[in-house]
């Protein structure tokens, strides 16, 4: 470890995430993680990390830090926060290499929700079961199992920057829109007819009381065949489950492991991202594809990915 970023202030609320925790599950700890892997991909592409690398997840704003290493590089990537260095606008999308005392501030998203603040070497806080992952509910992972707040120092990994800074082309810059694929199942039978034509009909949008762990949708509720209680069985991030109410919820990184509601649909995972970074009350059109298409869709995006070292351009 070569020095530290400390926290001035934290934002509305920035955790440390990576890309989270596998293989915990069947013991019932969340697997956690970035809620955008493209984008945290992105900033640690951007900063030399490897695309696992730990960095801050940054929420609707990103707070102030101060640089206590001789050398560090950082990049923003994700929704659209404005980056200052001691005062003095900066580009988001590039890498910016900065010296011991750098103050770092990331204002409000006039886009999208949650930004990824990299540095070279990664956050390097103590693994808790093979990830540096946050999860607020159990408080393991990250800086102290919590969201950061002022004071706070973020020890940073590795030797320190190599070569230049870089930028993500503008042909490669992130683009939140558009509707969100789903895949029907693996409950759909136990709703009525006509339930999955009334959830892609686009008369859903991001309720306010959603969070890390699940995006309640408001909108119509979707009507089940018979019951609504089942045995329980694993969940997974974008399976969308429908309690007794009938609103859908979107389950997201800090989700439960199991669940006894049915699931009507779950959002493919090229799609989580960008269904990550709607606002509270912004509108989401689901359309529904065939698992097929939605495997095709997958393959396209994990090759897209490993290709991002690809899609920087010296700064």
């Amino acid at each position: 470890m070569r020095g530290h970023l400390t926290v001035i202030d934290g934002g509305f609320s920035t955790t440390v995430q990576d890309r989270g925790r596998t293989g915990s599950q069947r013991f019932g700890v969340s697997a956690c993680g970035a809620m955008d892997l493209a984008s945290l991909a992105i900033a640690n592409a951007l900063v030399g990390n490897a695309e696992d690398a730990a960095a801050l997840e940054l929420t609707f704003s990103g707070g102030a830090y101060r640089v206590d290493a001789d050398a560090l590089r950082i990049a923003v990537a994700g929704a659209a926060m404005p980056l200052m260095l001691d005062g003095a606008p900066a580009d988001p999308q590039r890498s910016h290499t900065v010296g011991r005392g750098t103050r770092i501030d990331i204002g409000p998203s006039a886009s999208g929700v949650r930004a990824y603040l990299a540095v070279s070497g990664g956050v390097a806080t103590q693994p808790v079961l093979a990830s540096r992952s946050t999860h607020l509910r159990s408080a393991i992972g990250g800086y102290e199992g919590r969201a950061l707040r002022g004071g706070d120092e973020l020890p940073v990994g590795g030797t320190g920057p190599t070569g230049v800074d870089r930028r993500l082309r503008h042909d490669r810059r992130p683009y939140f829109g558009g509707v969100i694929r789903i895949v029907p199942g693996p409950q759909d039978d136990a709703f009525a007819d006509g339930a999955l034509d009334l959830l892609t009909s686009g008369r859903y949008r991001i309720s306010p009381q959603s969070d890390r762990m699940g995006a309640v949708l408001s909108g119509p509720s979707l009507p089940f065949r018979g019951g609504f209680n089942l045995v329980s069985d694993g969940v997974t991030m974008g399976s969308i489950q429908v309690p007794g109410h009938g609103r859908p919820i979107v389950l997201l990184s800090d989700r439960q492991t199991t669940g006894g509601y049915p699931k009507i649909a779950t959002v493919t995972t090229p799609d989580l991202g960008k269904f990550a970074q709607r606002r509270p009350n912004e509108r989401v059109v689901f359309h529904a594809v065939s698992p097929d298409e939605a495997e095709e869709r997958y393959i396209a995006w994990r090759a897209a990915l490993d290709d991002i070292p690809d899609w920087l351009e010296p700064a």
